[in-house]
């Protein structure tokens, strides 16, 4: 499954209407696994991972009225990242203030010298926005579609089965098989634009 890319300001907009329970629903599918996996390489316990990701959404619902969503200042993602990581040290320095004696100190004292992104770092972190952008609109568009037409997608452009072996295993002929993936990711890359105007392409198999 599939980078700087930038969330579409439609759903920056209808965030800040906290009644807006569907944006808010798409927000946390997209943005729970990226705060969630940005808290697990961090070093963050499993309960403090997950009590991570409900910090930073309460810490956008705070502030989403302030966020800029000029392009020229900063992505929306590079934004909750900076939360995030704030968050995280956080965490770290109330745990070394009040030790659970599991031997984390050289974390915490790696977290509070705060170093520089590395590249590396980053295109985890851009990697781990796509997947959660294509899980996120994979499940949005999966009703759509018969059982064999997801199987024609899923097994050619996720699982990067060869075609002719898919059309064979599902019995049906080879440009039915095209066919039925180009639907499929039509369909998804509509959705993930909804959310994400980067103009990247979409790309299941990464």
């Amino acid at each position: 499954m599939n980078e700087a890319p930038v969330t579409h300001p439609s759903l920056l907009v209808r965030l800040r209407d906290r009644s807006d329970e569907q944006a808010w629903c798409e927000f946390t599918k997209i943005y729970g696994p990226l705060a969630y996996e940005l808290a697990k390489r961090r070093g963050l316990q499993e309960a403090d991972a997950q009590d991570l990701v409900q910090e930073v959404f309460r810490a956008v619902a705070r502030a989403i009225e302030q966020f800029d969503p000029d392009p020229a200042r900063g992505s929306f993602r590079g934004w909750l990242s900076r939360i995030a990581s704030n968050l995280i040290i956080n965490i770290f320095v109330a745990q070394r203030r009040h030790p659970r004696g599991s031997g984390e100190t050289d974390m915490v004292r790696l977290m509070e010298e705060q170093p520089d992104e590395t590249c590396e770092e980053s295109a985890l972190f851009e990697q781990e926005y796509r997947r959660s952008l294509l899980a996120w609109a994979a499940e949005r568009v999966r009703p759509a579609f018969s059982h064999v037409a997801w199987q024609a997608f899923w097994q050619t452009s996720v699982e990067g089965k060869s075609p002719k072996v898919v059309a064979q295993d599902l019995g049906m002929s080879l440009g039915t098989v095209y066919q039925y993936k180009s639907r499929v990711v039509a369909r998804i890359r509509r959705e993930i634009e909804q959310v994400d105007d980067s103009g990247k392409p979409f790309d299941a198999r990464s």
